[in-house]
Parts: structure tokens; sequence; C-alpha cells
């Protein structure tokens, strides 16, 4: 969980990507010597913040969006969502201006619901605050801010190890209204003729989907995939015998939407693991569904 730890300390509001990126190129330069399979390209800077791994003679792509949800600094003492966090009194909040760190607590008006911060002075315009990051580890779960979709990204770079054939494309902006995934499928389609993928994110736990039962397959948010695809993996995953559920829900969701409307023959299928406490600083995970989640993909990659 080391390297889960190290991706969720890194602020990465969507928008704001780089540091992140960054730290996820430096991880693959740094790691791949070790991986069964090398990837023969790695893309980064001619596609702004977003980078791709192509492994093998691909069939299928994994997207993980690099960014996360956070706050932007308006005027005076207000603040703007980026994405759709949760906003409750009293969360401690973080970043840097120019005139220095910056570590402050998020204030609700009770009357207006208008959000702002207490700090000792006024922080610059545009900056961006995310949750502190309170990382806590037990025998079976994770607890931190950005497990969405730190998790994804670390569920990725872990796949990378074993992974032969596939390509990995870490995008930007999902929390914030996507626009990365369109020319990443685009450059993707066109370059190695792949047209089926896999979303590398996080989900929620509901009452159809508990923690602790098996990362879950989507049969639906609110796109739908197509039918024929998803069976696919249905069928590879009931022979597997790894541990997964099914979700339906009819609101969220991911980088799949871009892929959805994209003007090439995508498929698409949104596979991740359940998180409770979403969007907040306290973002919850099974282990068991964490380990379903890397084992799945494994299977997945190699089947697809």
């Amino acid at each position: 969980m080391q390297l889960l730890h190290s991706l969720c300390r890194i602020a990465a509001p969507a928008g704001n990507e780089a540091p992140l990126a960054q730290f996820v190129l430096e991880y693959v330069r740094r790691h791949q010597a070790s991986w069964q399979h090398q990837p023969r390209a790695i893309l980064h800077e001619n596609m702004q913040d977003c980078l791709v791994l192509v492994f093998g003679q691909p069939r299928t792509a994994v997207f993980a969006h690099l960014d996360s949800i956070g706050f932007t600094v308006r005027y005076g003492r207000q603040l703007v969502r980026i994405g759709g966090p949760q906003a409750e009194a009293g969360y401690r909040l973080v970043g840097k201006d120019s005139q220095g760190e910056i570590d402050c607590t998020l204030t609700v008006d009770e009357e207006t619901g208008e959000l702002g911060y207490s700090f000792p002075r006024e922080i610059e315009r545009g900056t961006e605050l995310t949750f502190f990051c309170d990382f806590r580890e037990t025998e079976t779960t994770v607890q931190s801010c950005y497990l969405d979709n730190r998790l994804g990204v670390w569920n990725a770079l872990r796949l990378c190890e074993t992974l032969e054939n596939g390509v990995i494309a870490f995008s930007c902006w999902e929390e914030h209204g996507g626009g990365s995934v369109a020319y990443l499928a685009k450059y993707i389609y066109e370059t190695y003729g792949v047209r089926q993928a896999l979303i590398s994110d996080i989900t929620w736990v509901t009452e159809g989907v508990p923690a602790g039962q098996g990362c879950a397959i989507s049969l639906r948010d609110s796109l739908i995939p197509r039918r024929a695809y998803v069976n696919r993996i249905r069928a590879i995953a009931a022979a597997s015998g790894i541990a997964h559920q099914l979700e339906v829900e009819g609101s969220g969701g991911s980088d799949a939407k871009e892929l959805q409307h994209a003007a090439a023959p995508w498929d698409w299928c949104f596979v991740g693991a359940p998180e409770d406490y979403v969007h907040s600083p306290d973002e919850l995970v099974d282990k068991r569904d964490i380990a379903s989640m890397l084992a799945l993909y494994q299977v997945l990659m190699r089947e697809l």
C-alpha cells in the first residue's frame, strides 16, 4: 500500500494533473525494467498531462483518470467546487500560493450554503485547495481522500507488472467535465486499431454492492455499454472464479462517456472496487475488493 499512499498524497485536482502525471512517468521509468514486458511507447508532453503506455500487440485499452475533486479560491474567502466534493464545515484543506503553504478549514454558510475557508490571511484567487491526506490502513481496509481515483491509477500501474498486450491510458479532467479521453481514444484507435476498453475507476458501496464481496462489473450507470461486450466480460469473470459483483445504477459516469460518444466503435465496461464515503476525505475501500480488482484486470487483459 506504500505506492497507493504516495499517490493519495499528491495534489492533482482536475486541470492541474501535472504533478501526478510526472510522478507516474517517473515511476514507470524507474520500475519498467522489472516488468515482465516492456511498453514501447510513453507519451506525455505532446498529450498535455496524459500518459499512454503500449504493450505488445494491444487489443484492449485501460483508462484510469489522474485527477481528483477539490476547490478553487474565488474572491475574498469564497470557494468554488472542482467536480463534486463533499463539503462539510471543518474539513481540513491544503494548498500553496505565492505567499506560502496553506493549511486551512472549510466553512459552510448555514443560510446560503456558500463555501469558504478559515485562514489567517486571504488566499490568492485561483489557488487550488484539496483535502488533507490522512491515510489510514488496517488489516482489512484502506481509508484516505482521493482513493477515487488513485486506486484506479494504482491498479493500472500494478497491472503493468505482468501485462503482455494492451494499452494503459492515464487521462485528465474526468471529475470536471472530461475532455482528454476524446483525443486519447482517437490516437489509440487510429494508431493501434484498439476499440475495446476497461475503465479502471472506483464506484460506490450501495445496497446492492456491499464492501468485501469483490470488485463491481457495471452493467450500466447514466450510460449503457453494449451488452454483447459486457457479456463477454461477465463470462470471463465467472470462469476465473475471482470474486466480483454486478452493478446497476441510473446515475454517475466515468471516462466511458467520451468513448460512448466517440466517432469510432468503442466498446467499454466499468470494472472497479466499491468505496464508502465517496468524494470525502474519508473514502474507504476493503482490501479484498482491491485484490479482486487487480486479479480480474489481469485475467481480462489476457482473455479479451
